[in-house]
């Protein structure tokens, strides 16, 4: 936030005129800044900016179904009318199903499961999409090994602390896994959700093809920013073909090291992607991106992070509110009004926030109103199969004593 300096001339002190004054200007209030003014995202009509994003919390059946408690915590985090729930990451094929209980949108079963979720966010007026990735060399070898799936990644690569090496997706492979982000967009669509969004970031398998420490490749998808960037690009031109541009989002994190899909050229793989998408006939739903504080290397595992302090800038300025945006990475109210207000001020922007919405299903209402937001407790986080943690953070008394039934 800017200050403003003064200085007064009027003094007759012969030291000279006093120093120049400070003013502080007031604080931007979360709850009159732009984080509640609706916005038209893809086919949705949002009530306010505030966004309940992609979380992997581990809540699944060993079959990687969503067991039916997630069908609280989705509908409580969508309890104001009006906000955009994204799910967790998804397999989009059960190759890609490669820790305990991450969920699939595969059989009719997770199919099934999902679509009772997606039905409880409806039902309290909100909106939903459904985050879709492929894991790679992000499974974990010894899982897939039990399950006789085949480890695999960009190229033949290993990840730091990891003694298995991936084997590098063949041509086939790489077809497959396209069809497969096709196959689970359609089946997200008809099981009634809003849209869905593509994840390439944080080192999963999208990302392992853009990233040059990882992607060693010589064929058409490796080498060049353009090779790197082929497979993102195909899929998303293709989950575009398959339900509408409107119903398509895409993940970014220009900045993380996690899990070791650093980029030599940040600005030049990014710039490149952004033109390309703009390229296309009509604009994505929204872009999903992770600012360098968000690298959960360091923000969750106490990792590297080499690029803190460089902002998204530059992708926003080429994206040219071509469509939302969204920013992800340790957001509180107060920055986030300031966020949407000053630094993203120019563009049409909405502010994720993890950890805060897990721990406040009624966080929205708690930023409108100002009123204390419960902490969220690390340690339970990612316990598997269990609703500590996770169902059990309250509701406000003020939520609950306007929202009683009479």
């Amino acid at each position: 936030m800017a200050t403003v300096t003064t200085t007064t001339t009027t003094s007759t002190s012969t030291n000279g005129p006093p120093p120049p004054k400070t003013i502080q200007p007031p604080p931007i209030i979360p709850a009159t800044s732009r984080l509640f003014k609706p916005l038209q995202v893809g086919k949705m009509q949002l009530d306010h900016r505030i966004v309940f994003p992609p979380l992997t919390r581990n809540r699944n059946a060993d079959d990687h179904t969503p067991l039916p408690f997630m069908v609280k915590y989705y509908a409580d985090r969508a309890s104001t009318p009006g906000t955009l729930v994204i799910s967790e990451a998804t397999a989009v094929s059960h190759l890609e199903e490669g820790q305990d209980n991450t969920p699939g949108f595969v059989s009719e079963r997770q199919v099934a499961a999902w679509k009772q979720i997606i039905d409880a966010v409806h039902a309290k007026g909100s909106y939903y999409f459904q985050q879709i990735w492929g894991m790679g060399r992000a499974s974990f070898p010894e899982f897939m090994a039990k399950k006789g799936l085949k480890y695999r990644s960009s190229s033949a690569v290993p990840m730091a602390g990891v003694d298995a090496v991936p084997e590098e997706m063949t041509e086939d492979e790489i077809q497959e896994i396209i069809q497969s982000f096709v196959d689970t967009a359609r089946r997200v669509i008809a099981a009634g959700g809003d849209g869905v969004e593509i994840h390439c970031a944080h080192g999963y398998l999208l990302d392992q093809f853009l990233s040059d420490a990882v992607n060693k490749r010589t064929d058409k998808w490796g080498g060049s920013t353009e090779n790197r960037a082929r497979l993102v690009l195909e899929v998303v031109k293709a989950v575009v073909d398959a339900v509408g541009a409107d119903r398509v989002a895409l993940r970014l994190s220009p900045y993380a090291a996690f899990q070791d899909a650093e980029k030599g050229d940040i600005h030049g793989q990014y710039l490149y992607i952004i033109n390309e998408l703009k390229k296309m006939p009509a604009p994505l739903a929204y872009l999903s991106l992770v600012e360098a504080t968000g690298d959960p290397g360091a923000l969750i595992f106490g990792g590297k992070s080499v690029n803190q302090g460089r902002t998204l800038d530059f992708i926003l300025e080429a994206w040219d509110n071509w469509s939302p945006v969204i920013v992800a990475g340790g957001y509180t109210p107060a920055t986030a009004g300031w966020a949407v207000e000053e630094h993203y001020g120019k563009w049409d922007t909405l502010v994720a926030f993890g950890r805060h919405f897990l721990a406040n299903p009624d966080l929205v209402f708690r930023i409108r109103n100002g009123i204390e937001l419960n902490k969220y407790n690390r340690p339970t986080f990612y316990l598997a199969k269990n609703e500590v943690g996770y169902n059990d953070y309250p509701f406000s008394d003020e939520y609950l004593a306007t929202h009683a039934k009479p």
